[in-house]
């Protein structure tokens, strides 16, 4: 067993090695404050894959138990991930992903279990330290220092690494990976919110709808300099972890793997050579086709045909001919996409290395659908669809580090059936890259829909056609699915994919990327905002780093593409025509807590009635007085609306008692309460009276229940009026 023990911003972690799953080719249980994690790396070195990816799967398992909790569910065992889960696994695998060798083919495992959870960690960042110290020390030779830092903006303040409690308040989620100088993984979004004072200062709406002042909405977008400020923060900081992790971690390291076994390659020289003689003018023709089914296609009929021909001039050469024109001709088809972009400065189909594919749209094609959009952009088609729904349709979801239930009233929904890229196999059910694609757009649009927390609205991205970009096919289409269903936002979100091909010290930046360079390419970089800035941002390398100009060079050419999609979006804002047969209306509003009350009524009837006057449904909030009016008919929901806010509105006019009573009038009434220091007696004109106990007897130490009951019948006279209140003396007890 091998402890480490380090401190970084003001938090002390624990690493031990080989005190627990012994077996693994590398573990660690790790502890930072009364967190506790185990990861372990396991590798099959017995076996290869021979298929062109990397064998790597990363599993981020919560256990209830680290937090006192019983799985939620009728089976009381942990089973399928939540979306947290598989979202950490993804963020895990992302960072440590680039970190292997190209060719690296051993089926490789890492897995994390949280053991032990605090109510306020930041279970990603623990994740990816535990599965980095556990690869880094563990028998495959990466010794690369991976760490993370979650960056949040709180005022005007970047904050590394906050409590889940300040993150309540920032309106930055920036989580960053990176390695020594290089960033490897970025994820980021930004939070929305009521505005009064300052942009960066998000407020409760019910709260401000209390006051006079209005309200100001923002998406609270990140400009491109701030982002790269941000970023500059986040490499500082892991550059000085890789150096804490480097020199602490050396005496742990394990004895590294030989591995002999190799995934094999059927590259020839002599058959790449024939093929630039004889081919490179049709491969290049081949390779614009846009199509990935008709290039796929095109390119098995030309390997076909380049073995038939090689074989007839090389009759001696014939071995695994089949698999060594296919696997050259790859190798090929990348060598002139990367140098016709990097000396040409001309992609595959002909565009401009900043230029975005035509763009068309049409909305509200779906005439019983709250609204939908066809956001087609190339060859990549996404049909968004929004449903509006009321508290009941939210979904319920529990982290662990939550003392309760939550509940999700903005989903996206992203969906890939294979029939998009041309394959021909049956949908399955929802995967890891769905799930993430998904809160990709989640992520990007949420910051922009004004008062998101009071409404529950759902959006679903069909895949109808994919060639590169689908993710950002839907955070277009969805911002104006949302604008379609009449679903008040600050602005219109747009998205696109950026790629880099990069050589020596020659790099080229792709604006809307497809396909073909997303898998030849060196990097997808995703970024969505709206004309203002960034709110949402994800970035996966290949190269094993990125610098700062790159990167630089990349967000300012985002922009320009982004706004250039944002006009043609705005175009076809202006044309929306709502489902209004169809489109359910919702009004969030806020009244003092004081009149729910009065709202609901004695018994509920208040309420009752006006929901079968006005056909609506309607949710209260005794807390802080909000309001939701909920209907199919917008006429009538407005018109609820201002019937219960007149309700609200509504001044008790209490006559004047000095009109109604005369002192020295004597009245018959009932004794309603009893109190220690007297009675209040019912009296005409809906007024109770105060009988005090020194007009009931002189005896002061008597107790008024020793001569009245509640429901008693009294004769009284008015002694007194004053400030509208009546002072009686008791003249008589009647019978009841």
């Amino acid at each position: 067993m091998q402890e480490v023990k380090l401190s970084f911003l003001e938090k002390e972690e624990q690493y031990i090695f080989d005190y627990v799953a012994k077996q693994a080719s590398g573990s660690v249980y790790y502890k930072s404050g009364n967190n506790v994690l185990l990861a372990a790396v396991t590798i099959d070195s017995d076996s290869i894959v021979e298929e062109d990816f990397l064998p790597l799967t990363v599993q981020y398992i919560e256990k209830s138990y680290a937090a006192g909790k019983f799985p939620g569910g009728y089976v009381k065992r942990e089973a399928k991930p939540g979306d947290f889960e598989t979202l950490t696994a993804r963020i895990v695998d992302r960072s440590l992903r680039p970190l292997f060798p190209k060719g690296y083919c051993y089926p490789t495992q890492i897995t994390i279990m949280v053991l032990s959870a605090d109510n306020d960690a930041d279970l990603q960042i623990l994740a990816l330290n535990a599965a980095s110290s556990a690869l880094y020390v563990s028998e495959i030779p990466l010794n690369l220092a991976v760490n993370g830092v979650r960056i949040g903006r709180i005022g005007e303040e970047f904050v590394v690494n906050p409590s889940l409690k300040a993150m309540e308040q920032s309106t930055l989620d920036l989580f960053v990976s990176g390695v020594d100088e290089d960033l490897l993984m970025i994820e980021m979004r930004t939070f929305g919110g009521v505005d009064v004072e300052s942009p960066t200062n998000p407020l409760n709406l019910v709260s401000t709808l209390m006051d006079d002042t209005k309200a100001k909405f923002s998406a609270n977008e990140l400009t491109e300099t701030e982002l790269i400020q941000a970023l500059e923060l986040a490499k500082t900081h892991i550059a000085t972890k890789s150096k804490i992790l480097k020199e602490s971690f050396v005496a742990c390291i394990k004895e590294p793997l030989v591995f002999t076994q190799e995934r094999k390659s059927y590259h020839c020289q002599n058959l790449q050579e024939f093929i630039t003689q004889n081919y490179l003018e049709e491969l290049r023709a081949i390779i614009s086709y846009l199509s990935k089914t008709e290039r796929h296609s095109r390119l098995k009929a030309f390997a076909k045909r380049i073995s038939q021909d090689y074989a007839t001039k090389n009759p001696e050469d014939l071995e695994s001919l089949e698999e060594r024109t296919s696997e050259t001709l790859d190798t090929l088809k990348r060598q002139i996409i990367r140098t016709m972009i990097l000396e040409e400065g001309v992609r595959a189909d002909g565009r401009k290395l900043n230029e975005v594919r035509p763009i068309s749209i049409e909305t509200n094609l779906l005439p019983k659908a709250h609204s939908s959009v066809l956001f087609t952009r190339g060859q990549t088609q996404a049909l968004v669809v929004c449903t509006l729904g009321g508290e009941m349709d939210a979904q319920n979801y529990e982290l662990l580090t939550d003392k309760g239930a939550s509940k999700e009233r903005f989903m996206v929904h992203y969906n890939f059936p294979p029939f998009s890229v041309g394959e021909a196999s049956p949908i399955g059910a929802t995967g890891r890259r769905e799930l993430g694609h998904g809160n990709l757009a989640k992520r990007a649009l949420e910051c922009s829909i004004i008062n998101a927390e009071q409404q529950t609205i759902r959006l679903v991205s069909e895949i109808l056609e994919s060639n590169g970009s689908s993710s950002m096919a839907t955070v277009c289409g969805g911002s104006l699915a949302l604008a379609a269903a009449d679903v008040e936002c600050t602005t219109l979100i747009a998205g696109v994919a950026m790629g880099l091909i990069s050589a020596g010290n020659k790099y080229a930046i792709l604006t809307d990327i497809m396909g073909l360079e997303d898998h030849d390419g060196d990097m997808d970089f995703k970024v969505a905002g709206s004309k203002n800035g960034i709110t949402a941002l994800q970035m996966d390398i290949k190269l094993g780093g990125l610098s700062t100009e790159i990167l630089n060079h990349a967000l300012l050419q985002a922009k320009e593409a982004r706004l250039h999609i944002l006009g043609i979006m705005e175009s076809a804002k202006e044309k929306i025509v709502l489902n209004t047969a169809v489109l359910p209306s919702a009004q969030i509003f806020a009244i003092h807590p004081s009149k729910i009350v009065e709202v609901i009524g004695q018994a509920g009837k208040t309420i009752k009635e006006i929901i079968e006057k006005f056909e609506v449904a309607i949710d209260l909030n005794r807390d802080n007085g909000e309001v939701k009016v909920s209907g199919k008919n917008r006429e009538k929901v407005d018109a609820a609306k201002e019937y219960i806010i007149g309700i609200a509105n509504a001044k008790e006019e209490k006559p004047n008692i000095a009109e109604l009573y005369k002192v020295g009038d004597v009245y018959e009434g009932k004794v309603k309460k009893i109190l220690d220091f007297g009675a209040f007696v019912e009296l005409p004109h809906h007024y109770d009276g105060l009988l005090h106990i020194s007009k009931i007897t002189s005896n002061r130490n008597a107790q008024v229940s020793d001569y009245l009951n509640e429901g008693d019948r009294v004769r009284v006279e008015v002694l007194s009026l004053n400030k509208n209140k009546v002072e009686l003396g008791l003249q008589e007890k009647l019978s009841k």
